[in-house]
């Protein structure tokens, strides 16, 4: 009788097994299609970017050009002060938000920390 639970046993094992490389493997393809989507995404942005920057500076240089030739220094130095302001606007709105994202896997960290508490005695 003992042989027979113990061939029992071993084959749930065996199920519970194949089905938790199952899931193993579907999250695997899962986690890769989410990271080509990411990559794909963020290749586009900076497309995006590297365009935008591109149309800003074109516009810049047509700006300074059209200027008569007594403002085109006055004209410049406004172009380059708008851009700089731009620059601190944009890395201080950067900074806010990442000082206001908590660090990555937190609540799963925190909840990992709670298990270990209530093991301990």
């Amino acid at each position: 009788m003992s042989g027979g639970l113990l061939e029992s046993a071993r084959s749930t094992l065996a199920g519970v097994l194949a089905l938790g490389r199952t899931r193993f493997e579907l999250f695997g393809a899962e986690l890769r299609e989410e990271l080509a989507r990411l990559a794909t995404t963020v290749l586009g942005g900076l497309a995006a970017l590297m365009l935008a920057a591109l149309g800003l500076a074109f516009g810049a240089a047509a700006l300074i050009l059209n200027a008569s030739e007594a403002n085109r220094l006055a004209v410049t130095v406004g172009v380059a002060l708008f851009f700089v302001v731009a620059a601190a606007i944009v890395g201080w709105q950067v900074r806010r938000l990442a000082a206001a994202k908590p660090r990555a896997f937190d609540s799963t960290l925190s909840e990992l920390e709670n298990d270990l508490k209530a093991i301990k005695p």
